[in-house]
């Protein structure tokens, strides 16, 4: 088949994903990647995506305003979103007049779901990671939004921000339903494409590349990993809440980032030091640091609250490390309970106990880890995952041929 790929994605697991489906999916198809300047091309790719024919197109967005300017933000934001959505009905026909057969199309940093997808004439596939949820679900609290009471007043008498929320829940559900068809990476996310756009997606699952996270002989040391991006949605205020119920000797916990907000990091700091945590935040390290962090973990801790599918826990999983996480999202799907790995109730307390038990009982651990790794092996392959995303591009591009059987003359 001749494929179009298109993504505007910054660093982190939805890039890992579409660096997989242009690498593996170039070996026996033609495929061409078009996105923009403003995406991250380097995070994920090997040489062999180098050789991909690539299109990119410029955006340059308008920069936000800062306080006390920083409520036309809102405007701002809209007008990118505008200039935006030129450049992708001209992305759009430029796909169209080359006559491919299917476009794969991945998310949008700016819009979640591609304005590409309101303008293609080529059917398209849209692997759908996860809704915009600053759109769709309750903000996370944090104390240094001190600023929140005094907006929330403001928001009351003030239309804008209620407007412009409803625009962008507008053209993020017209592009979505836009699409030929949607695929997910979760059953928690079909749910939530079926109640917020009203289609049917099916269920993609994802890979991981057991080879590169296999275990080593080096010996598991008594510290907790936890890995994302540094801001709320991770949850990494509860794991150190958690740690902080855990014996002194054992509140060590590292934290590795593609991203780091900065606030956010002042935030969990505060909060390690009060709870006599020794806290080390890293952001983007090397392939090879993280896959020793794996190998040397005594456990791996993971919370992101309503995680739609969470790649981590494969990692964790592949490179036979102990892991404990939520009972939440698409977690529930990756995670054995008790046989691949730890599935606890978001309550510190108990969370805490799980990781203390692996720490205390290395033959566990380690039994726990090996069954993880043999079932990533078997069951979360990407070559599996390939095949299924085959298939479904296979039945996108049949559309095309229907609706040219039926054409009138």
């Amino acid at each position: 088949m001749r494929i179009a790929v298109y993504h505007n994605l910054h660093s982190g697991g939805a890039k890992r994903v579409a660096a997989e489906h242009i690498r593996r999916l170039s070996g026996y198809h033609d495929v061409t990647l078009f996105s923009l300047n403003t995406a991250n091309h380097t995070f994920g790719v090997s040489n062999s995506d180098l050789q991909v024919p690539t299109v990119i197109e410029r955006f340059q967005p308008w920069p936000w305003l800062r306080s006390p300017l920083g409520r036309l933000n809102t405007i701002i934001g809209m007008g990118n979103i505008v200039r935006l959505d030129t450049i992708m009905r001209r992305v759009a026909t430029n796909i169209d007049r080359q006559h491919f057969d299917v476009v794969l199309v991945h998310p949008c940093q700016f819009a979640q779901s591609p304005h590409i997808l309101r303008w293609l004439r080529t059917p398209s596939l849209y692997y759908c990671q996860e809704l915009p949820r600053i759109l769709y679900e309750p903000e996370i609290p944090r104390p240094y939004r001190v600023h929140q009471s005094v907006h929330t007043m403001i928001d009351r008498v003030d239309p804008l921000p209620r407007l412009c929320r409803a625009y962008y829940r507008a053209v993020d559900r017209r592009a979505a339903c836009c699409a030929s068809q949607i695929t997910v990476n979760s059953h928690y996310t079909a749910a939530n494409v079926w109640r917020t756009y009203g289609r049917h997606a099916e269920v993609c699952y994802q890979g991981v590349d057991f080879t590169k996270y296999a275990p080593t002989n080096h010996p598991r040391e008594r510290f907790v990993l936890s890995i994302g991006a540094l801001i709320p949605a991770k949850g990494f205020d509860f794991v150190i809440e958690a740690v902080a119920t855990m014996p002194a000797a054992d509140r060590h916990l590292i934290v590795i980032s593609n991203y780091q907000d900065q606030e956010e990091l002042t935030y969990l700091t505060d909060l390690a030091n009060r709870r006599h945590i020794r806290l080390n935040c890293r952001v983007n390290i090397s392939e090879s640091e993280l896959h020793e962090l794996y190998a040397r973990a005594g456990c791996v801790a993971y919370a992101p609250v309503r995680e739609p599918f969470g790649l981590v826990a494969l990692e964790a999983m592949a490179a036979a490390a102990p892991l404990v996480a939520v009972n939440e999202g698409g977690l529930t799907e990756t995670i054995i309970p008790h046989v691949t790995g730890m599935i606890v109730p978001r309550e510190a307390g108990a969370f805490g106990q799980a990781i203390t038990n692996l720490l205390n009982n290395p033959a566990q651990a380690e039994q726990l880890g090996n069954a993880a790794r043999r079932h990533v092996c078997t069951m979360w392959t990407w070559e599996r995952h390939i095949a299924q995303l085959e298939q479904l591009l296979v039945d996108t591009a049949h559309q095309r041929t229907t609706q040219l059987a039926y054409a009138p003359d």
